[in-house]
Order: structure tokens, then C-alpha cells, then sequence
């Protein structure tokens, strides 16, 4: 059975081994690097995991299989008065692909944003990757028509989809 619940204040430590994980094995896939991220202090985790754990700026989300991890999203508002959120670091482990995992963890964004009195959830998504693009669109996310080259590798783009509330 999968548990998905908002990380807890004291988790800076497994916030970075599991967003160390999705780097590592799906590079091409985030805005941010292994090496930027490996980088961030202990003292940057915890803060990290306790900004995230409560109110309506920021939110992380975990998968939980049988006491492990299996997965991560991230939501926040890029301005605090926005209506928008942002969702961000979307990452599941490879064994848990296809089960309905990444749908939990996107619907909890989603219930998050709406509960929040967000309008609309956004989100970046690297072009090439086909799989997440259609996964997306079965959520209910729609292109919006804009492209930008990938901050972790400007070699490659992603593309912003959409989802009104």
C-alpha cells in the first residue's frame, strides 16, 4: 500500500536522500543538478523539510511503500500572493512506475494548491520526455505554448504545461 503524506518537519536527512536519488538516476529530467544539490548543507535540508512541511508558500510530498520512499513531489508559490502554484520535483522510483504512484503524488499537489485557494497548477517539463508529457496530460495538464532551455542543461528544453482548478 502507498502512503502519501507531506514531509515532516524533522526529515531534512531523507528530503536528501531521496532528491539526491531522483538526480541521480533521472538527471535529464530537473531543473537542478546532483552536484548543485549534494552540495547543500544539513542545516539546508532541515530547512528545506520544515518550510515544507507546513502553510501554503511551499509543500513536499512523500510516496511511502512498506516504510521506504518510493517518490517525491514539491509544490510552491513563486510570489506569495500567487495563484499559482508551481509543481516541481516530480520523481518516482523506477520499481514504482505505471502503479498509480505518480498520480497520488501530483493529486496531492493539486488537493494542497486548491486548498490554498490556488487557480492553477504549472509546471516545466523537459520536451523530450514523452512519458512524463503524456502522464501529465492524463492528470488533466495541458501545453501552454511556452519553451525554455533546461537551467541544468541549457542544451535541452522543456515546455510548460497547465492545469486550471
Amino acid at each position: 500500500m502507498i502512503v502519501v503524506r507531506r514531509v515532516h518537519p524533522e526529515e531534512g536527512d531523507a528530503y536528501r536522500q531521496v532528491r539526491l536519488a531522483a538526480l541521480a538516476e533521472s538527471p535529464a529530467a530537473f531543473a537542478s543538478t546532483y552536484a548543485r544539490e549534494s552540495s547543500l548543507t544539513a542545516q539546508d535540508w532541515s530547512e528545506r523539510a520544515r518550510a515544507s512541511s507546513e502553510g501554503w508558500q511551499r509543500a513536499a510530498f512523500f510516496a511511502v511503500a512498506e516504510g521506504n520512499i518510493v517518490g517525491l513531489v514539491g509544490g510552491y508559490r513563486p510570489e506569495p500572493a500567487s495563484d499559482v502554484v508551481e509543481l516541481v520535483s516530480m520523481w518516482t522510483h523506477p520499481s514504482t512506475r505505471r502503479t498509480g504512484v505518480g498520480r497520488l503524488l501530483v493529486e496531492a499537489v493539486i488537493d494542497w494548491a486548491r486548498a490554498g485557494q490556488a487557480q492553477e497548477v504549472q509546471l516545466w517539463v523537459t520536451r523530450a520526455n514523452i512519458a512524463a508529457k503524456v502522464f501529465y496530460r492524463t492528470v488533466g495538464f495541458t501545453e501552454a505554448g511556452d519553451y525554455r532551455p533546461l537551467p541544468s542543461d541549457p542544451c535541452r528544453d522543456e515546455s510548460r504545461m497547465s492545469l486550471a482548478l
